[in-house]
C-alpha cells in the first residue's frame, strides 16, 4: 500500500468515525432530552406575571430567554395570534413580543 493509500484510508476511517460520533450524539440528545417540537412548548416553563386589566386579572409574559416562550410565540403567529390549550386562552399582543394568558 502506497502512503498516499494509507493516508487516504486514514482519513476515511476519520471521517466514518465523525459520522458514527454525530449519529449516536443526535439519538442520545433527541432521546434523554425529548425533540422539542413546534406546539409542544410547556407554559410551566414560561415565567409568568400576573397584572390586572381592563376586563380583569391575566397573566402576561416576555420571556424571550425561554425556548418554550419562542415556541408559543411561533405558534401564536400561525394561528393569528389566539390558541386555546389546556383550560387557558392565550394570545399574542400587537406587539408581537408579549403573551397574555388567562384561564377560560
Amino acid at each position: 500500500m502506497s502512503e498516499e493509500d494509507a493516508v487516504t484510508a486514514a482519513l476515511l476511517e476519520f471521517l466514518n468515525a465523525c459520522e458514527d460520533g454525530i449519529a449516536e450524539a443526535k439519538r442520545l440528545i433527541s432521546e434523554n432530552k425529548g425533540v422539542i417540537e413546534e406546539g409542544n412548548w410547556k407554559p410551566a416553563n414560561i415565567q409568568w406575571t400576573v397584572t390586572e386589566g381592563t376586563k380583569g386579572s391575566y397573566e402576561r409574559s416576555e420571556d424571550v430567554n425561554s425556548l418554550d416562550f419562542k415556541l408559543l410565540i411561533k405558534q401564536l403567529a400561525q394561528l393569528e395570534g389566539k390558541l386555546s390549550r389546556d383550560g387557558y386562552f392565550y394570545w399574542l399582543f400587537k406587539n408581537g413580543s408579549t403573551v397574555g394568558r388567562k384561564k377560560r
